[in-house]
């Protein structure tokens, strides 16, 4: 199983969003590991380019913010400039708050800026990377199989089980969920697979970044645990 695993993926070009840390950074040093190129996609204050530097020669930094089409556009031309072509998007970037619909203790509303912020990087800038990164993977040769690529999401456990303070990151996740099966329906005339994952709770940067509270919230929910 892993020497297939490696003859699948050895060759590819594989952009990465939220790749600087985290599950981004994971996946592209397993990617490399396996014989792949990467761009990593994160924002301009991440340490991208130090950890582009520590995967070698096969990977490349792209100073990006997911919801901008320019900067997408840009990290897309960079791996086409440097690896030839984009084989692979996996979008990985995400934020989240932790906060209620409604604090009855402090008489306070969730922030309406709070919860589009939310939506706004995790669910359309997902779309973003997926309708740009469509179109470079369209210009590919297909495969003996007819497929030109393959687009990989991160959803979240959340998107069917949101916890308390999590709407604004459960709606975004669940917007991911949903417009999986509509674009993969849409890109499979192309050769371009499309799927989505919902990981569940595991230690990352934007875990640790929410309250102790939170966090040991989150920890109690799930069943179990050793």
């Amino acid at each position: 199983m892993a020497a297939a695993a490696c003859r699948s993926v050895k060759g590819l070009v594989a952009v990465i969003t939220g790749g600087a840390s985290g599950l981004g950074l994971a996946t592209a040093e397993r990617l490399v590991g396996l014989g792949a190129s990467a761009v990593l996609l994160d924002i301009p204050s991440s340490n991208g380019e130090e950890q582009a530097k520590k995967l070698g020669s096969s990977c490349a930094f792209a100073p990006t913010d997911v919801t901008s089409e320019k900067d997408v556009q840009a990290a897309l031309a960079l791996a086409k400039e440097k690896f030839g072509r984009v084989d692979v998007a996996v979008n990985c970037a995400g934020i989240a708050v932790a906060i209620k619909t409604y604090n009855a203790k402090r008489n306070q509303a969730h922030t309406l800026e709070d919860f589009q912020r939310v939506i706004n990087v995790n669910l359309v800038g997902t779309f973003n990377v997926i309708r740009l990164a469509a179109g470079e993977m369209g210009q590919n040769e297909p495969d003996q199989g007819g497929q030109r690529g393959v687009i990989i999401n991160t959803a979240s456990v959340a998107a069917y089980e949101g916890q308390v303070g999590q709407a604004a990151y459960s709606a975004s996740k669940g917007g991911i969920v949903g417009m999986t099966l509509p674009i993969a329906r849409d890109l499979a005339p192309m050769g371009i697979r499309v799927i989505t994952i919902a990981p569940g709770l595991f230690g990352t940067p934007l875990l640790t970044s929410l309250p102790e509270k939170v966090r040991n919230f989150l920890d109690g929910a799930i069943r179990m645990q050793p």
